[in-house]
């Protein structure tokens, strides 16, 4: 995952819970399908930004033919960290880089892929520019990003959970960046800007996430996102009633046992 002024707050700590519960609690689906959709383009050379701990990575490596050169990068060290050690079918390259200013030639990579990365770069226009310029002529720049708040059920919920415990102050880091880039409109205006002449292709992805218990939801996304940060901001003795609140509230919702609610996203494809 891409940060920039909040990349501080994906400490190691958080960096693993990010891995053990939130990918495959909500963004192994839409690696999948990130390289599937890619699969099909044939691409000879991959860049992947805000890679996070290579959940779409693994599937990069696993799908894509052996010649297929795959460089993952994000900008935090922590998170490349968890995805070095987690480990790919094949070797790719990993490396730390920031999206607003990429370390690669011109025309490098017939295509660029990105998981709910987009949301967080601080210029999304200049970020796109940067894609765009590494991309060869005719390759693809492939990415997607989280629908609004209220179309993804556990992160609503555990949003609105925490937000009642701080009323003074509610977090709001859920709500204004992962979901907070969901315009079809705004995308791809910002796409325009960095240069892209076609108009992209947004369709949207709804899933299903799923988790053993309510708790390990709610642990997911009050201690394995930045919302832990915004928690311990505000009274670092209540990260726990935090996550208890939050399992309440799901368990309340969809039941004490194995739960599952909607997720959705939108996937956007646009050609250089």
């Amino acid at each position: 995952m891409q940060m920039s002024s909040t990349d501080a707050r994906f400490s190691n700590a958080v960096a693993a819970l990010y891995q053990d519960l939130l990918v495959p609690l909500i963004f192994a689906p839409y690696a999948a399908d990130l390289a599937a959709r890619l699969a099909l383009l044939r691409p000879a050379s991959v860049l992947e930004l805000a890679a996070g701990t290579g959940a779409v990575t693994r599937e990069l490596a696993a799908r894509l033919p052996a010649g297929v050169h795959i460089v993952a990068t994000d900008l935090n060290e922590a998170m490349l960290a968890v995805a070095r050690a987690q480990g790919t079918a094949r070797p790719v390259a990993w490396r730390q880089a920031d999206a607003m200013a990429l370390p690669f030639e011109d025309a490098s990579f017939d295509a660029v892929v990105c998981q709910f990365g987009a949301m967080f770069f601080p210029d999304r226009a200049h970020a796109f520019a940067e894609a765009r310029r590494v991309l060869r002529p005719g390759g693809t720049l492939l990415f997607n990003v989280w629908d609004r708040i209220e179309t993804n059920d556990f992160a609503w919920v555990v949003s609105e959970v925490v937000a009642g415990l701080f009323p003074d102050d509610p977090p709001r880091f859920m709500a204004d960046l992962p979901h907070g880039y969901f315009s079809a409109e705004v995308i791809a205006r910002d796409l325009a800007l960095a240069g892209f002449a076609q108009p992209p292709i947004i369709e949207t992805v709804t899933a299903t996430s799923r988790a053993d218990t309510a708790r390990r939801a709610a642990l997911a996304y009050c201690q394995g996102t930045p919302m832990r940060g915004e928690i311990e901001a505000r009274d670092g003795t209540r990260l726990d009633e935090a996550t208890a609140a939050a399992t309440a509230a799901l368990a309340a919702r969809f039941g004490a046992g194995p739960v599952a609610g909607r997720i959705q996203a939108l996937v956007v494809q646009v050609a250089r």
